[in-house]
Formats: C-alpha cells, structure tokens, sequence
C-alpha cells in the first residue's frame, strides 16, 4: 500500500531534520556513550565529576577559538592565525600585569589607580589586537578576495613571529593579580571525597563562565539574528546568497572581524588559565580548533554547523586524549595519534551519513526558514 503525501487541514507536516541537528546529535551521542564507557571500564578519576569540569578549566580557551572556527567555516572560509592570535595577547597580556610595558604602567600611574586596573588593561588590549587581526585579515579575504588559507597562515607566521620577539624570557604574571583571575567558583553538591574522607567540592574557573557565555551569544546571534542567517546563506551557496541579497562581501568580513576578536577573548582566557607567557603557548591550538569543528559537524564545505556541538567536540576529543593517557599510554605521539583517527572517523562519518539521507542540497532547519519566508530573504 503506498503512502500518501497529501496533507490535510490540522496536520503539521514533518520537516526533515536539519544537518547541522542531526550532526550535532550524533556528537553528541558519541560524547555520552565514550564517558559513560570510561566510567564503567576504567573508573578512576571518571567517576569523579572534578574530571568533567577540569575539561572545561584546561579548555576553556579552546571553546572560545572553536567558536571562531565555528563561524567561518559555516560561511565556506577558514582562519588558522586563531592559535597565534591567542599565543601573542596572552604574551602580552601577561607584560601588561608585570608592568614591562611603559605606556601602560605609565597610564597607571597618571589615572592614579592601583596595579588591579592592570587587569583592565589586558582586557582591553586582548579585544584591541584580537579586532586588528579580525579586520585586516576580513578585509583581504572578503574585499580584495585573497584565499582565506593563504592570508590566515601568513597571520600565523606573523603572529607566531611577535610572540618570539617580545618573550626574550619567559614571563609570569604577579601572584596577587592571579589571585585574581584564577578564582574558582566551588560546586558543594558535586564535591567528591578524598583519601581522609573530606569532601572537596567541585569546582570551575572563572574562565569556563566567559567560555560558556560566549558560546550562549555566539549561538543566539547564529539561530535568531540575521547575520547568523546570512552566515548560513553565503556557506550554502555564495551565488543563491547573492540572488537573495545578502551582502556577501560584509557577511565575509563580519565573519572573519568576529574570529579575531574572540581570538582576542581565547587569549584573555588562556592568560587567565596558566598565568604565564611563552613562545610556546597555544601551540597548535588552531588545528585542534578546527578538528573540535568538525567533530561537532561543521562542515569544511560551509552552510552546516553549531557552536553547541562545538563545544561537544571539544569536550569528545579531550575524553579521548583522558582515556588514552589513563590507558597508560603517556606518550605525546598517541594522542596526536588517536586525534588523527577521531578527526578521520567523524569526517567519514559525516560524509556517509549525509550521503545515505540522499540530500540533493542543504536541509535548512526549520527556524531559518521561516525566518527567510517572513524577511523575503
């Protein structure tokens, strides 16, 4: 007997599920088996909730660039200086605590305010280089059309180059400023106890707060903002985009302007973390920022992705580097290893699930087409 496709009046028609939710799913899936696995076969520190949030402390960074990531390869672009942009404001937001940096112990001392401010100081100057990097880099790629590829690697290079000429010597930032940045907000009921029996209680950095709000921000302007729909558009199809009125030489730069800046906030967050700064901070942080994006399914290709299975990937790719470290395989070379494998298998993954839903073009969700029918968009 066959189906009918006629719909009648009261009944809602089924929309197919979205890409970006059924990739964000099965992200998300895979995290919860994996932990739940690990919990069961190797017990440990798995079974202690301290486990997840240390995740979220050491990573806290890493949401953020992934975020960035996130936001250009939904519009089919990419931008690999994200890891030098955080390398060198964390340089220099650590020279700005210690006071080597006249013109702001200078400025200190002319406001008459205590060495605290300094904090401010290194906020703001994280935003400042963050935005410079965005906008000159948007510019060339969207504007003058320069492949993203070749004018982000060269921001590496160049961002990697200032963090080795301005840390002659490692640098650590005052203990009482730290103080400071690194409180720690404690969860009681989430506490586990220790070798004498005394419950210690959970705990997250101030850093986890900032990462997790901006991800908040970044997928509100994705779903319910039209930028964040434009994003999509261009992504999808640059010349549907076009027919459609999107500017896509803004939609672009925006994008990209929006990277470097939370590289900015990554750098803040990173300097928060670690307290110190090095030529070595950082490294590699913006390959493991686009295999985070990927695992959380974005596409390389544009048009599908979300910053909340973002965050899965990262939370997915650093249990699998927990389990292998527990495993007794200590070993740096095993987790670049099994990083390689996880980013093969989720690239795979998606490419034979999304080929076996037999899709002719983007399955839109839901929202952002209704959105489109309502703006005319």
């Amino acid at each position: 007997m066959m189906k009918s496709n006629v719909s009648y009046p009261g009944q809602k028609r089924k929309e197919p599920i979205s890409d970006t939710m059924l990739l964000m799913s099965i992200t998300i899936g895979i995290f919860v088996v994996m932990y739940a696995l690990a919990m069961i076969i190797l017990k440990g520190g798995f079974l202690k909730p301290q486990m997840l949030f240390d995740m979220l402390n050491d990573n806290a960074y890493l949401i953020i660039i992934s975020c960035s990531l996130t936001i250009v390869m939904i519009t089919g672009s990419i931008d690999i200086s994200v890891g030098s942009v955080t390398a060198l404001v964390t340089m220099v937001d650590v020279m700005i605590l210690n006071g080597n940096l006249h013109l702001f112990d200078g400025l200190q001392k002319a406001l008459g305010v205590g060495e605290e401010f300094r904090i401010v100081f290194a906020a703001i100057m994280s935003l400042a280089i963050g935005l410079a990097f965005g906008v000159v880099q948007g510019y060339l790629i969207a504007y003058l059309e320069i492949q993203p590829f070749i004018i982000t690697l060269a921001g590496l290079f160049f961002g990697r180059g200032m963090v080795t000429i301005i840390s002659v010597d490692p640098q650590k930032a005052p203990q009482d400023l730290m103080d400071i940045l690194q409180s720690r907000i404690n969860i009681p009921f989430l506490g586990s106890p220790n070798k004498k029996g005394v419950i210690i209680p959970a705990h997250i950095e101030i850093g986890v707060v900032i990462a997790l709000v901006i991800l908040i921000l970044v997928f509100i302007l994705l779903r319910k903002f039209r930028l964040g729909r434009n994003f999509y558009a261009v992504g999808g199809n640059m010349q549907s985009a076009l027919m459609l009125g999107v500017n896509v030489r803004r939609t672009r730069f925006l994008a990209h302007m929006l990277s470097g800046l939370l590289a900015g906030i990554a750098g803040f967050v990173f300097m928060m973390h670690v307290g110190a700064g090095n030529a070595t901070n950082a490294t590699a942080s913006e390959m493991n920022a686009i295999a985070t994006s990927i695992i959380g399914g974005t596409l390389l290709t544009g048009g599908v992705g979300n910053v909340i299975g973002t965050m899965f990937g990262v939370l997915t790719l650093t249990t699998i580097k927990a389990i292998v470290v527990t495993s007794g395989l200590r070993d740096p070379w095993w987790q670049s290893i099994t990083t390689g494998a996880m980013l093969c298998f989720f690239i795979l993954l998606q490419s034979v699930v999304l080929s076996r839903r037999g899709r002719g073009g983007f399955h839109l969700p839901p929202w952002l087409k209704k959105a489109e029918k309502k703006e005319g968009t």
